[in-house]
């Protein structure tokens, strides 16, 4: 009876509170999930290296190594797996701060349950049924080959590995290039909500974006204030 089911989705908590932390986990395994709880920051890192997980939800202030340095050293490992912020900070700073580090997705304490299982979902569902139903497997961006199934950007001999966020966000890009890109209905479209703690992630990953595109004299993604963001591909103006 308490053999695991394969099929259930495994998701990383790392929550120094030992009853809300059980209270937690109870209650996503009651929805079907295989949750693995860490209680001290020290033991996230080596428990998450030791297993595969499909999301990580992580407090922020923790015994010896606190959320963001968690976040920051799974994203050296792996780039695309989902990391949630469960924490009482809400200070714009600390949000930024969040995102980051990795995040995907960002609660602060206290929440309602139910929220954070449909964020949980979503985010799962959106990573699990991609990429590119509207592009080809390739595209050309400038001198750029973006792969849309492996989420890689190379520029030559230097390929680099989008996270989930990027990699949609670069789509919709491209997907309106030349055109402004609607700032809300991106948000909608990727995040789910076009709340203030989403459009200051979005913000984070268009600043990663252009950062792909820093020597390139043909990409460019500016910001139109007031309405969103166009990727300015002057090969094909």
């Amino acid at each position: 009876m308490n053999k695991q089911n394969n099929n259930k989705q495994k998701l990383l908590l790392v929550e120094d509170d030992v009853n809300f932390g059980f209270v937690l986990k109870s209650y996503l395994e009651l929805n079907e999930f295989d949750v693995d709880l860490v209680s001290d920051g020290k033991d996230a890192f080596p428990t998450f290296n030791k297993n595969t997980y499909n999301l990580c939800i992580l407090d922020v202030m923790l015994p010896n190594v606190d959320g963001f340095t968690i976040a920051k050293d799974i994203r050296k490992i792996n780039k695309n797996i989902p990391i949630i912020f469960l924490t009482a900070k809400s200070q714009k700073d600390d949000v930024l701060e969040g995102f980051k580090s990795g995040a995907d997705d960002y609660l602060t304490k206290p929440f309602d349950s139910e929220v954070l299982l449909a964020k949980i979902r979503a985010i799962i569902r959106r990573n699990s049924n991609r990429p590119g139903q509207s592009l080809d497997k390739k595209i050309n961006i400038g001198r750029y080959v973006f792969n849309t199934q492996l989420r890689t950007l190379q520029d030559g001999d230097t390929v680099h590995k989008l996270t989930p966020r990027e990699s949609d966000l670069l789509q919709e890009l491209y997907l309106y290039r030349n055109n402004v890109l609607d700032r809300n209905q991106a948000l909608k479209k990727i995040w789910g909500d076009d709340n203030y703690f989403n459009a200051r992630s979005m913000d984070v990953y268009i600043t990663k974006l252009r950062k792909y595109f820093k020597d390139s004299d043909t990409v460019q993604i500016n910001n139109i204030h007031g309405s969103g963001f166009v990727l300015i591909l002057k090969d094909e103006q």
